[in-house]
């Protein structure tokens, strides 16, 4: 209901005919571009996960990019709640990876990203150049900037913190939180398992050769994502750089978060289009590139996960077993008596 509200928000004042119009005139050599440098993205998001994983398991690349197109491929199909999908998969195909540590790694991921993102966009927004007419506007976006950019070093400092006293914090939550049946207890579990994922998950950065590999790949990553937004623009012929493809991308992400099915349809559109607008593109035409933005940095994993999915190499019994919030939750426990094993 959520998904089909805001693709209908998004589209009710568009012509249609002009955005189909928009998308015929666009240069799909361009766009084809765009794809191959998403997909490079999508190679370098794997080799960081590898990255992420060595303290804890040699995974195979070939495994962790059939999970990490796969699980974006499902993504695009259920939305962000399908997340839990390439954690689950890589132990299924590689058994030297404990799920554990692929589920933690993904928290790491998800918090590199989330960062990057942040920064990135907050930073650009502080010598950005507005669009005639939006002025005003830009004004209280780059105090927004100024804001993303403290609150970021609050989130840091707070996650270093955590990362020192989580044992001291799960265990006051856990005394402060009264058990009681049904949901309050469920909440309880789902609370505490969480916090013990990303203590886990946090520990996994100590290394700091391991931590700079990891830097670089994210670095890598999100210039391929760049370019690959920067090529869909010029496919349209608009005449954009770098700084209003990172703005457009920061606000694209937001829209992406929203966990609607289709990889946030409708919400993604939205932003994106909205950002465009703020530009100075037209309606329609921002709507067109929107559209296409969505599926140049979706479809491509999404296509190789159904090659993979009709070749039948993930098993979707296996699957829905390892994805349910139990097997989770056992899998973080596990994962905690082999650290202390360890210790």
């Amino acid at each position: 209901m959520l998904a089909v509200l805001i693709i209908w928000w998004f589209g009710r004042r568009l012509d249609w005919p002009q955005v189909k119009l928009a998308v015929q005139k666009s240069d799909w050599r361009l766009i084809i571009l765009a794809i191959v440098f998403i997909l490079l993205g999508y190679l370098w998001r794997a080799l960081r996960w590898q990255a992420f994983l060595a303290p804890l398991a040699r995974a195979s690349l070939r495994e962790v990019w059939i999970a990490t197109t796969v699980g974006f491929g499902a993504v695009l199909l259920v939305g962000r709640a399908a997340e839990v999908v390439r954690p689950a998969i890589l132990p299924m195909r590689d058994k030297r990876v404990r799920p554990a540590a692929s589920f933690v790694t993904i928290m790491v991921e998800r918090l590199y990203d989330m960062m990057t993102v942040v920064l990135l966009f907050a930073i650009n927004l502080l010598w950005f150049r507005p669009a005639p007419g939006t002025v005003a506007d830009f004004s209280r976006a780059r105090m927004a900037g100024w804001l993303l950019v403290f609150m970021l070093g609050v989130a840091i400092a707070l996650l270093i913190w955590f990362k020192h006293r989580s044992q001291s914090v799960v265990g006051w939550l856990d005394k402060k939180i009264s058990e009681a049946p049904g949901l309050r207890s469920r909440l309880k579990r789902v609370l505490l398992s969480t916090l013990d994922q990303l203590a886990t998950a946090l520990g996994v950065l100590s290394d700091v050769r391991q931590l700079s590999i990891s830097i670089g790949w994210t670095l890598l990553l999100w210039l391929s994502v760049a370019l690959g937004n920067l090529f869909v623009f010029r496919a349209f012929g608009l005449p954009f750089g770098m700084s209003q493809v990172l703005f457009v991308l920061g606000w694209s992400m937001v829209g992406s978060a929203v966990p609607t099915p289709g990889g946030a349809a409708g919400a993604f559109h939205a932003a994106a289009g909205a950002a465009l607008v703020l530009l100075g593109v037209g309606r329609d035409q921002a709507a067109a590139v929107a559209i296409i933005l969505h599926l140049v940095d979706f479809a491509p994993a999404a296509l190789f996960g159904l090659f993979y999915f009709l070749r039948g190499d993930i098993n979707l019994a296996r699957l829905r077993a390892r994805t349910s919030t139990t097997a989770v939750e056992h899998a973080v426990e596990d994962e905690k008596v082999v650290l202390a094993e360890g210790t």
